[in-house]
This record gives C-alpha cells, sequence and structure tokens, in this order.
C-alpha cells in the first residue's frame, strides 16, 4: 500500500510569533507546487504562535498542514498553563505531537498519559504524532526492541481499529534528538519495521496503514537515505526545520 510520506517540523521553544511568520513564508517560497503532490507537510510552532500561522496558511493559500506540539487529554478544566485539543482544533490544527522524549522525560508523561492524549486528539477530529523511543543505556543493553514495543502499545491502548490506521507514530531514539548523531538508515528501518508489525499485531489492516516517521537530527544530508527505506513514511524534524532552505531540502528529498 501507498503511504503519503508527512514531513513535520517541530520547532520546540523556538521562534516568536514575528519570526514564525517570516519563517513559514520564507519555507512556502522555497517550495514548489509539486513538493506537495509527493509528500505532506506540518508545521508545529508554539503554541503563542498558532494564530498568527493559521492566518497566515488561510490567507495565502499554503499547502501546510497547521500542528501543534502538545496537548492536555481534558478539553477544558482547571489546568493552568495548559491548552486543549478542543482549543487546537478551533485553530484548525490537523497534527498533534504527543509523548515527545521531552514531555516523557521533562514532564514525567507515561504511556498512560500519552494514551489520552492521542485518543483525545482524535475525539477533536486532529491526528496525533505519537512518538516513542529508546535512550543510549536502553539501547546498548539489548533492550531497545522491548522497550519501543512497551510504548507503542502502551501508548495505542486507548484506540479504536480505524484510528490505528489514520495514526502517525514518530520513532525518534532519544540519544540522537539534537546531538547530531542519527540512527544509520538501516537500523531506523529496523526499528520502525518492528513498530510496524507491533501494530500489525494489534489489528492487521492498521499496520499497512499507519504511516511511521523517522526523528532524530535528520537533516538534508540523511533524508533521502533516510526516506528510501521501506517502513518510514516521512520525518519529525527538529532543528533542521528552524531554516527555511534546509527544512525545504528535506521536504524536496525525492528531487535529490
Amino acid at each position: 500500500m501507498s503511504r503519503i510520506p508527512l514531513i513535520s517540523g517541530n520547532w520546540k521553544m523556538n521562534l516568536n510569533h514575528f519570526e514564525a511568520i517570516q519563517m513559514v513564508q520564507k519555507l512556502s517560497y522555497e517550495l514548489r507546487n509539486h513538493d506537495y503532490d509527493a509528500v505532506e507537510v506540518s508545521v508545529h510552532p508554539p503554541y503563542t504562535d498558532l494564530r498568527s500561522i493559521q492566518t497566515l496558511i488561510d490567507a495565502d493559500r499554503m499547502h501546510f498542514h497547521l500542528g501543534a506540539q502538545n496537548c492536555h487529554a481534558e478539553s477544558s478544566g482547571a489546568f493552568t498553563g495548559e491548552v486543549s485539543p478542543a482549543m487546537l482544533q478551533k485553530l484548525e490544527v490537523g497534527f498533534v505531537i504527543v509523548g515527545h522524549s521531552e514531555r516523557r522525560s521533562l514532564s514525567g508523561e507515561t504511556n498512560e498519559i500519552v494514551a489520552a492524549k492521542a485518543k483525545s486528539v482524535f475525539a477533536h477530529g486532529m491526528v496525533p504524532i505519537v512518538c516513542v523511543g529508546e535512550t543510549l543505556e536502553e539501547r546498548e543493553s539489548g533492550g531497545a526492541e522491548s522497550v519501543v514495543e512497551t510504548q507503542v502499545t502502551g501508548s495505542l491502548a486507548d484506540l479504536s481499529k480505524d484510528q490505528l490506521s489514520e495514526l502517525v507514530i514518530a520513532y525518534e531514539p532519544v540519544w540522537a534528538i539534537g546531538t547530531g548523531k542519527t540512527a544509520s538508515a538501516e537500523d531506523a528501518q529496523l526499528m520502525c519495521a518492528h513498530i510496524r508489525s507491533v501494530v500489525t499485531a494489534i489489528h492487521k489492516p492498521a499496520g499497512t496503514k499507519v504511516r511511521i516517521q523517522y526523528g532524530g537530527s535528520v537533516n538534508a544530508s540523511n533524508a533521502v537515505e533516510l526516506m528510501s527505506m521501506e517502513d518510514i513514511d516521512g520525518a519529525l524534524v527538529g532543528g533542521a526545520s528552524l531554516e527555511a532552505a534546509s527544512f525545504a531540502r528535506i521536504v524536496s528529498f525525492q528531487d535529490a
């Protein structure tokens, strides 16, 4: 089955709304119409930039999907400092990252919390990008596949069979995030194939439909090789998505 690659730019805590507007305008200039025939593109700015970028995408009829970096599982309530999926839905957000390793490690998010967020994102008409990945210690001890399998099954526990097919999973080895180190294309493929087998075991049709991104120091130099792997259906890009030309080269990997 043909799966359309999804290239997502996770800006993390970077770019104020003025800088974000400039970034998206430059990115739109760098990309050509045929680029969007081959891939889907989502940009995930900080919360404070979302309204500005939504307005820009609408006004200029850009082909990007607007994405968010996180959300709370509840639609509303006494959760100071949090943002609900209902709020994101009103901003026409299409994709929401949940369970990023930085959220898991810095904010103590468990598989159960990630599962609740993924379910709520779907309930509000958006698609979750569920992040999984092992630490360097877990990989060196030989436990990487087991760790990632536990994260996948736990984080997807509350989803229906139809939702499993629409899902995006991002495999991000923790040791490769922001370090400049990247899993080899072969290693990334092995883990993404393992993730697909785990989803297939839950619901066979979903295994062929689910899109699996690779994330972890993705850049214009390694994107082509990574994207050539059978079970890698896109990329979750960090630092390289903050500069329009470099992110555009990743999006246009099929022209390389």
